[in-house]
């Protein structure tokens, strides 16, 4: 909308033009069915799903066979968690994780818990990252899963994937791998990570809402997953349901421009970024929440002692930025990511997370200094 300034791109993004374009045939003339495989119709579905598998495998590194699509993170998340936790039942019944990751993992292990299985929750230090030790200390011989997102989605702090693999591996364990705010914003390869299940949604780069995909490997070892709703055995048996195929194919070309535009964009983010942050620590007792130095380009959460971000959000509607996940923005608690991460509740609720895009420049940024410089003094005047 005119006269705003999107600084939640972390919350979702708009859709590429390119990846529209892509998508609008299969919702008119090629409106098949990519299961119909007696017709032509079906047949162009079927291509484009292949099309897509292969886009997304080529984004992280993976073979077309290892990509199940499904409505997004949310979903191959469920899919991972749940679907592990009752194919390595009789190994073990212990997940670990890490007090940072999104809501989609935690509520999904607490539901795991329930169920029988026992959960442990790493704690994080101050710059918001699992500490090796620990980790290691927390596996045992029931140990089946570790559940570690690649980038946080409130902060931007990158964990140490590689030596979090490494170190899974080498117990005999299976690492899951939140991918959701990485895709598009950094280098992903699957084998390079050590990931042995991973997922991203396509809404988060560029692409549509409603679509993601979960990577599962396929050897060394050979991840098995039990299908958590069943009807037709779509995707190999892992995840039945008629295909999405326009939403599949907008996936597939998201994944293709992010393969091909991530690094340029990430140059461009990193830079509006960091002159934003470091003007706004002008203003004085203003701090970065996390690492500033393993971090995805475009995220910071910056803590305004002294105030209430809500306060300051609507003091600000022409700015358009978060206290914390999209997901969790209806709850009255401070985000569960900062309490983690050592933050006081009053800090946490004195937070602000602006994640940047590729259409933000460098006169926005000007605009949002200027509003920050003028109304954070503002409201501190006021308590």
């Amino acid at each position: 909308m005119e006269g705003l300034i999107y600084l939640d791109y972390n919350a979702t993004t708009p859709v590429d033009p390119r990846v529209l374009e892509t998508m609008l045939p299969f919702f008119s003339a090629d409106f098949g069915n990519a299961a119909s495989r007696t017709h032509a119709m079906g047949w162009r579905a079927a291509q484009a799903v292949d099309t897509a598998r292969e886009q997304v495998a080529a984004l992280i590194g993976a073979g077309p066979k290892e990509i199940v699509f499904t409505s997004g993170a949310t979903e191959a998340i469920n899919l991972a968690l749940k679907g592990v936790a009752e194919s390595y039942r009789s190994k073990g019944q212990h997940i670990i994780t890490a007090g940072t990751e999104h809501k989609a993992v935690l509520d999904t292990c607490n539901a795991l818990e329930k169920n029988g299985a026992t959960v442990t929750v790493l704690p994080v230090s101050r710059d918001g990252r699992i500490d090796l030790q620990q980790l290691e200390a927390a596996i045992t011989a029931q140990t089946i899963l570790v559940c570690v997102m690649l980038a946080n989605n409130e902060t931007g702090v990158i964990q140490p994937v590689e030596e979090i693999a490494a170190l899974v591996h080498r117990k005999g364990a299976l690492l899951f791998c939140d991918a959701t705010q990485a895709a598009g914003k950094m280098k992903l390869d699957v084998q390079e990570l050590g990931a042995d299940l991973l997922c991203l949604s396509a809404h988060k780069f560029y692409g549509p809402k409603g679509i993601g995909a979960l990577y599962v490997r396929s050897k060394n070892p050979r991840v098995v997953i039990a299908a958590q709703q069943h009807g037709g055995g779509h995707e190999n048996g892992r995840r039945s349901g008629t295909l999405n195929v326009p939403g599949i194919a907008g996936l597939g070309k998201a994944a293709e421009l992010a393969a091909a535009e991530w690094w340029d964009n990430a140059e461009k983010l990193s830079r509006l970024r960091t002159w934003l942050e470091q003007h706004l620590l002008d203003i004085g007792n203003v701090f970065i929440n996390g690492s500033t130095r393993h971090r995805i380009p475009n995220t910071t959460s910056i803590c305004f002692e002294g105030i209430k971000a809500d306060q300051l959000i609507a003091k600000l509607p022409s700015l358009c930025m978060a206290t914390g996940s999209a997901c969790s923005s209806a709850l009255a608690e401070p985000s569960h990511v900062l309490t983690a991460m050592g933050l006081s509740p009053a800090q946490a609720y004195a937070s602000v997370r602006f994640s940047l895009g590729v259409h933000n420049t460098e006169a926005e940024m000007k605009q949002v200094l200027q509003l920050l410089t003028e109304t954070v003094p503002a409201l501190r005047s006021h308590t």
